[in-house]
């Protein structure tokens, strides 16, 4: 038959739904039960589903929860999950973009399969600032992210920052053939774990962030260049000595202990008029 009849056929029969912009919807159940595993809910836990789809993920999720939040922007999609919705159940469908829902104010998971275009605004969504109520989360990304997330280099500001206060695993590929439709490339199962102690603890994170944005501004620098409108000469020489790294190392090399040493030095060394400040962002809806 061909593949476009196939195709016909499948959506008009509801034996496969077009997904929305940007959704690739995933369908394979041993995956969907292992990211479920990996998160560890609880019934005393309140787990989001962002992006939830036809609820592939939000229902096998209501087994394990105290309560779901399955967010979802499609109309047809949010309709068709709070069909499914048993009344007095522990699922609540909330059908809005995710940019614009709010996350709650108790400590929560989120156990999801994201739209890949939305990757970087739902983590800084759900880890900035890293005091909020968040605890971890259980993604399924595009395989490409999920290996910058969790590189040995930290190149990016932003990524540095996260990952002071959260780690990030790169736990299994994900075949693009367990999508509906399937996406370009593979993804992958990203786990995001609170730290139980922070490389920097929690109310240092907007210093950290303006540490961060100078040092990393070029990352292929060396860090001796990197650090050296911070840091005095002698101070980055014992500070170097400290951390047990060459002056020409790449500054992008570092690793998270390495920065919160970094970090306590210029807290203890540095006059604080001397401290580069972080740029102030707009707040986005929580």
């Amino acid at each position: 038959m061909h593949k476009h009849r196939q195709r016909y056929i499948k959506t008009h029969l509801n034996i496969e739904k077009p997904a929305a912009k940007g959704q690739h919807l995933l369908h394979h159940e041993p995956v969907i039960h292992d990211m479920i595993g990996m998160a560890g809910v609880t019934t005393a836990d309140t787990v989001l589903d962002l992006g939830a789809g036809r609820g592939a993920i939000t229902f096998s999720l209501a087994k394990k929860a105290g309560r779901v939040l399955a967010i979802e922007n499609d109309a047809a999609f949010a309709a068709a999950l709070r069909e499914k919705t048993v009344p007095g159940s522990n699922v609540a469908v909330i059908e809005r973009d995710i940019r614009e829902a709010y996350l709650p104010k108790e400590p929560f998971h989120v156990v999801a399969n994201i739209p890949f275009f939305m990757t970087t605004f739902i983590l800084e969504k759900l880890l900035d600032p890293p005091g909020s109520s968040f605890q971890g989360a259980v993604l399924i990304v595009q395989h490409g992210a999920a290996k910058g997330f969790t590189a040995s280099q930290i190149r990016s500001p932003r990524l540095l920052k996260w990952r002071m206060w959260f780690d990030f695993e790169l736990v299994k590929v994900v075949p693009r053939r367990h999508f509906s439709p399937p996406p370009q490339v593979d993804a992958a199962v990203l786990r995001i774990r609170r730290r139980k102690i922070p490389w920097v603890q929690t109310r240092h994170h907007h210093a950290f962030g303006g540490l961060a944005e100078y040092a990393l501004n070029d990352p292929a620098l060396p860090v001796c260049e990197a650090l050296a409108g911070i840091f005095t000469p002698v101070q980055i020489r014992h500070l170097l000595q400290q951390i047990r790294v060459e002056r020409n190392t790449p500054v992008c090399l570092l690793r998270e202990r390495d920065w919160a040493a970094v970090f306590d030095t210029m807290r203890e060394k540095v006059p604080s008029y001397r401290w580069p400040k972080a740029p102030t962002k707009k707040k986005s809806a929580r």
